[in-house]
């Protein structure tokens, strides 16, 4: 599965990278708005893997960004922080799943999981 990792955390991007490719995945890296939306232009991944704190611009600006062009790509929240009304406009918004990061690693194969039984 492409997927695109969008944080502005360039080590915890490219671990979450290196896991997904020992998974068989293809990950690209963006860490900025400008970067996730080019990407997403040049080849729509089947999947995002959205941070939520990220200078300039929160995640849930970056998920309404996505939404605006790509409306039905899945799109999953990794992060460490989400206030109940974030939450509530994530959904609104359409997310997939919502992954907290200390726990991060066993909870994107759990969601990877989830994304591909969909597909079947």
């Amino acid at each position: 599965m492409r997927i695109l990792i969008i944080d502005d955390e360039r080590a915890v991007a490219h671990a979450l990278a290196d896991a997904l490719k020992l998974e068989g995945h293809v990950p690209a890296v963006a860490h900025s708005l400008s970067e996730s939306l080019a990407a997403i232009d040049a080849e729509t991944p089947e999947a995002v893997f959205l941070d939520l704190v990220m200078p300039g611009l929160s995640g849930v600006d970056v998920l309404r960004r996505i939404r605006e062009h790509h409306p039905a790509l899945p799109v999953v929240v990794v992060t460490g922080q989400t206030e109940p009304i974030e939450l509530d406009e994530l959904r609104d918004l359409g997310v997939t799943d919502i992954v907290e990061k200390p726990w991060a690693l066993k909870q994107l194969g759990e969601a990877l999981d989830r994304l591909q039984t969909e597909d079947v």
